[in-house]
């Protein structure tokens, strides 16, 4: 891992906040991400668990977390699975965990080597009523992949199909909804870095650059800080490619008069930034693009205000949507004959705004979340409105991270230049 060591406060009090949530004698099973082959003997690049990270801090393929607060034997409360290392594994994989090292990560105490996990489990298991297991629930996947939980589960009720098994990923889902102190700070970092990286490119940008040049820049930035990678695939859209919503081609040239739409964030400690911006590759908006851009600066910000504890996920978004018409209308996108014959599924404003504005964000970019539940403090979300012309060639996005907090919310992305005045200014200081 490139990111230091991080206080394992953080993992101590969130195994402890899910304790507190589990029935009486349970135990609970948490597995590490399976190694996805590649090819031949390649694997893509190794992402840990979210769950399993957020309660052990254990960053390392091959790991198993058992809890079991009501174990009868003290040592078995809390134990980590560790894959051994060796001489050939030190040689051709470099470093793995060594038990004191994951102590120290971890706050766990109790730390086995993962091939004495089958033997140990039976002298575990048999002591508790209920079981915990992990799947992925977040309501954005669709299950196509007999991923490690999946399969574990099944071969767990193949072996001791008397037990009660119960599901971990509500009790998650709440809790991750939820930020600590820890887990803002770390988020604030990788927004911090984002913004190193916005402003490298900011400098760097000109007519004739590619738009693979501009993502060299941007991961650049972020490994000399210390971040892991980019939190996701970077959107770094010139034209009428900005139009196309997941842009990943990043391979063409940037041209004179156009804009830019940037979508890309930093991975800092298993903590994600989610930004968007869209900058003119001349150093200067055209009337047309500054209306636009202005229009959705103007959405972002009022939406943003709406990000408060209390507020209802369909009632924010509907609200938004109210605000992005307005603007279309002003904009000559959409006029009033099209609002009053829409289709109440499908409003006219979709046309040019087909996503939604905020999700959750934290582990996962795209983080686990419960719609049905009203924002809360220690939620961070991301606020994200956006108008895409196509037939302009012109898409422009913004993008913030939101804190909500009991006072009101905290952009962490407040330092990140996004007024259209500033770009322009900063793309011109020389």
């Amino acid at each position: 891992m490139k990111y230091t060591n991080i206080n394992n406060n953080l993992f101590i009090e969130n195994r402890k906040r899910f304790n507190k949530n589990l029935r009486p004698k349970s135990l609970a099973i948490f597995n590490a991400n399976d190694e996805c082959p590649q090819s031949g003997d390649q694997t893509f690049p190794f992402k840990q668990n979210a769950d399993l990270f957020y309660l052990c801090g254990i960053d390392q393929e091959q790991t198993i977390l058992l809890l079991f607060p009501d174990c009868p034997n003290p040592l078995y409360k809390e134990v980590l699975f560790l894959k051994k290392t060796s001489e050939h594994i030190a040689i051709w994989e470099g470093h793995k965990y060594t038990k004191a090292e994951a102590r120290e990560t971890s706050g766990i105490s109790t730390i086995f080597w993962l091939e004495e996990f089958e033997g140990l489990l039976p002298s575990i298991i048999h002591y508790a009523d209920n079981v915990y297991l992990n799947t992925n629930e977040n309501d954005r996947y669709v299950h196509t992949v007999p991923y490690r939980d999946l399969r574990f589960a099944q071969e767990l009720n193949q072996k001791y199909p008397h037990f009660n098994y119960l599901r971990s990923a509500p009790i998650m889902c709440d809790l991750r909804m939820v930020k600590s102190a820890i887990e803002v700070q770390l988020t604030q970092l990788s927004c911090d870095i984002t913004e190193k990286a916005f402003r490298r490119v900011l400098n760097f940008v000109s007519p004739g650059v590619t738009e693979y040049e501009i993502e060299a820049e941007i991961i650049h930035e972020f490994i000399r800080n210390r971040a892991t990678g980019h939190a996701y695939n970077p959107i770094i859209a010139s034209g009428k490619n900005a139009c196309v919503l997941h842009y990943n081609d990043n391979n063409q040239i940037c041209n004179n008069g156009d804009v830019i739409l940037f979508d890309f964030g930093a991975t800092y400690g298993n903590y994600n930034a989610d930004m968007s911006r869209s900058i003119p590759v001349n150093g200067r908006f055209s009337a047309r693009q500054k209306a636009v851009y202005n229009s959705v600066h103007h959405v972002m910000k009022e939406a943003t205000k709406l990000l408060v504890s209390g507020t209802i996920w369909n009632d924010y978004h509907e609200e938004v949507g109210k605000i992005m018409e307005a603007e279309l209308v002003k904009l000559g996108l959409i006029d009033r004959h099209d609002i009053e014959k829409q289709d109440p599924k499908n409003p006219a404003y979709k046309k040019y705004f087909m996503h939604g504005t905020s999700h959750h964000l934290g582990l996962d970019v795209h983080d686990i979340s419960n719609r049905y539940t009203p924002f809360q403090a220690g939620n961070i979300l991301t606020c994200e409105p956006g108008i895409y012309i196509l037939e302009e060639g012109l898409g422009i996005r913004l993008e913030n991270n939101i804190l909500i907090t009991k006072e009101g919310n905290i952009d962490l992305m407040k330092n990140i230049p996004v007024d259209a005045e500033e770009i322009e200014e900063l793309m011109n200081v020389n």
